[in-house]
């Protein structure tokens, strides 16, 4: 009988939690796995029970016990509702930083202790580390598919006895090892996005939920040139799906979503991918949120060089960040940021360690900082 502490892998029935799983068995450690369901409404857009069938199959391959929950009415209530209110405010949420803190290394992480397991495990590309006692937040060795950007609202507290068996790997090795362990799943594509809105329009899913709310498509001077369908079917940036063509003396550049007004119901564009009214030189953040002991500057109310993504997959992007009042940050590009979007996470890098996250409240345009350097000169 294996006297290793238990751990249970959180088991998506993908390959990344798959060969987490076959890597600690080989490492001769006690394992079982979970199957967590945050979804309840299987309409055939999500692939849960593709999921759950590979799961099994896993499971059977690796001879390991496997468990399943569901928290589709913790997910509802904790992640989709603020979701839904952060859309009908005009703005674009990332629901899957929510679901890592509340859902995954909130209550999955409580029930696997209930379960008499001692750690949990997941499939993500990261690494932990620790600053002095605490859990501190590292970037997964493989940058094309590092997942700290997702964890970096997780409570430090949150991470203690987690294990990141991929932290140190490479997607490619990852597969290799699956298809060595003859996995069913090692060639299985990768999920993208969140499973509630599988491969459907994301807009077309919130129109399930949100009320259609027409409204003005105007200029940054006021022209107003065609009606919006509901502010929440678009995003900062966007290109695709806005409805404008042939707009008389426009010229032929394609139009872009600049602002979304919520008080007024203006749906804001500018023509040209690289519009000054595109581009930020800077951002306001919520309360930061730092996994592990803040970094001294902070506390200390100096400003900090570091690294920003505004996006997931976006390259890092050299800032300053100062603190501001009641902890928020105030952090400014060393080059202007194109589509900055309020809703979305700020998170900040220095070196190899993921500092944590704010949530973008505003963004200070290069069109607005020009103009006013202009008018003080």
């Amino acid at each position: 009988m294996n006297s290793a502490p238990l751990t249970i892998v959180a088991l998506s029935g993908g390959v990344d939690s798959a060969v987490a799983a076959w890597l600690l068995r080989e490492a001769g450690q006690a394992v079982e796995c979970l199957h967590m369901s945050n979804w309840d409404d299987d309409d055939g857009y999500c692939d849960a029970s593709t999921d759950l069938r590979d799961a099994r199959a896993i499971c059977d391959r690796l001879g390991l016990p496997l468990h399943r929950v569901s928290f589709a009415r913790e997910y509802r209530e904790s992640v989709f509702a603020g979701l839904l209110a952060e859309a009908r405010a005009g703005r674009t949420p990332n629901p899957d930083v929510h679901c890592n803190r509340e859902i995954k290394f909130g209550l999955l992480r409580r029930y696997v202790k209930r379960l008499g397991a001692e750690r949990l495990a997941t499939g993500h590309y990261a690494r932990l580390g620790r600053i002095g006692h605490v859990p501190a937040l590292f970037r997964g060795r493989d940058s094309e598919k590092d997942q700290s950007y997702f964890l970096s609202t997780v409570a430090a507290a949150d991470l203690e006895d987690v294990l990141f068996p991929l932290g140190e790997l490479a997607k490619g090795d990852v597969r290799r090892l699956a298809a060595r362990a003859g996995l069913s799943v090692a060639a299985k594509r990768d999920s993208t996005g969140i499973c509630f809105v599988g491969e459907r329009p994301y807009a077309e899913f919130l129109g399930r939920f949100i009320a259609a709310a027409p409204g003005n498509i105007v200029t940054t001077d006021g022209a107003i040139l065609g009606e919006h369908a509901g502010l929440h079917r678009y995003t900062i940036g966007q290109r695709k799906g806005i409805g404008l063509g042939g707009i008389q003396n426009a010229g032929e550049a394609p139009w872009y979503v600049a602002e979304k007004r919520s008080r007024s119901n203006e749906l804001v564009v500018v023509q040209g991918h690289d519009h000054p009214s595109l581009q930020s030189v800077a951002l306001e953040t919520g309360p930061m949120h730092f996994v592990g002991p803040a970094p001294a500057a902070w506390l200390e109310a100096q400003p900090l060089r570091c690294q920003v993504r505004t996006r997931y997959r976006q390259p890092d992007q050299a800032a300053t960040m100062t603190r501001g009042a009641e902890g928020t940050a105030r952090i400014a590009f060393d080059r202007p940021q194109r589509a900055v979007t309020p809703g979305q996470f700020a998170v900040v890098y220095v070196g190899e360690r993921c500092l944590g996250a704010g949530r973008i409240e505003a963004v200070e345009l290069e069109a607005f900082a020009a103009r006013e350097a202009a008018e003080t000169a």
